[in-house]
């Protein structure tokens, strides 16, 4: 916990792995519960409620969220956890049931309060360095660099791969792939309250979770998503989504002065685009809030969601900066900020 607030924006660590299976194609997710809570014990962080399908396990955690595929890992946490000392005890993890590490990407925003992160995350700097001495040696390929905008916050990326493993998709066809990570600051305090619980009202993390999903709307906003949420006590809120091999994950802090929400997908070029930004505008329209930012990554160039920007406009948004660069294995990150027009 910081000393001035909760610390909304989230660390996000993604690896890819290769590598025969023996198991028929399970791969990481034959690693078992107590070894996974184990590397989550060292982040600082644990699991709060879960759901998988034959595609893969999700898992909602005390701080965010993990997602394990057969050969892919993606976690994201909040606060002042350490999200980076869980790469060696996952690479070790992935070579325990015969897998290599062949790609890691590693993202974040600007934290609100970052003089509260401790070691390795005090500064993005150290983060890279950290990342290089702990990442196996056969990924050679590297690159960090700060997406600045013309607001306070920018985009930090990180990524690292096998140069012998370029383009190679693990799981899934990656070149097809696109990831979109939604931040938004200052909710709009109607909202906001939808996601505070009431004193003593009697019922379990997961029943006030449904309750906040169903009043807010965020159920609709993938109708054909299983959710599985949670409401935190007395405030917060965080919700996997499951829809075939893809997820959608929403994490909410709504406190005054320091409100933050985000939402993350994976979605395909092969998607209806629309009916993508108009889950985009639901998002929007259930936190209204009054700075938000949206990064793509994706291997099809900065034209991919070249229409973000004209479907949030009509909201109230105004797009303040966009920016992009190339980063091996992980193709264009497109990073946009938006802010309100209301003074």
């Amino acid at each position: 916990m910081a000393v001035s607030g909760f610390e909304g924006y989230e660390k996000r660590l993604e690896l890819r792995f290769y590598g025969d299976d023996p198991s028929g194609g399970k791969g990481l997710r034959r690693i078992d519960f107590f070894s996974l809570e184990k590397v989550l014990h060292a982040v600082q962080c644990t699991v709060v409620s879960a759901v998988g399908n034959k595609f893969f396990d999700s898992y909602v955690l005390s701080e965010s969220s993990l997602f394990v595929y057969p050969t892919k890992i993606i976690i994201k946490t909040c606060g002042t956890t350490q999200l980076l000392k869980s790469v060696r005890p996952f690479v070790h993890l992935g070579m325990m049931t015969g897998l290599t590490l062949c790609g890691c990407r590693y993202t974040r925003g600007s934290f609100i309060f970052p003089d509260a992160q401790p070691y390795p995350h005090t500064h993005f700097e150290e983060e890279v360095i950290y990342l290089e001495k702990n990442l196996p040696e056969n990924l050679l390929i590297k690159k960090g660099s700060i997406m600045n905008s013309k607001s306070c916050y920018n985009w930090h990326v990180f990524t690292a791969c096998d140069v012998g493993r370029m383009g190679v998709a693990v799981g899934a066809h990656a070149e097809d792939l696109f990831t979109v990570e939604i931040c938004m600051t200052e909710l709009d305090r109607v909202q906001a309250r939808k996601f505070f619980r009431r004193f003593n009202d009697g019922k379990t993390g997961d029943s006030a979770g449904r309750e906040m999903t169903e009043a807010t709307g965020i159920n609709g906003v993938n109708e054909n998503a299983l959710i599985c949420d949670y409401a935190f006590d007395p405030c917060g809120y965080s919700m996997n989504g499951i829809d075939g091999s893809r997820y959608s994950t929403v994490h909410v802090t709504p406190e005054d002065g320091f409100s933050y929400a985000s939402f993350e997908c994976v979605c395909s070029a092969y998607d209806d685009e629309e009916e993508i930004l108009e889950a985009l505008k639901k998002v929007v329209k259930i936190f209204r809030p009054g700075k938000l930012s949206v990064s793509t990554t994706s291997a099809a160039g900065e034209e991919a969601w070249s229409g973000v920007a004209a479907a949030i406009e009509p909201l109230g948004l105004r797009l303040t900066s966009c920016t992009a660069d190339e980063f091996p294995d992980a193709g264009t990150v497109v990073f946009q900020t938006f802010s309100t027009r209301r003074k």
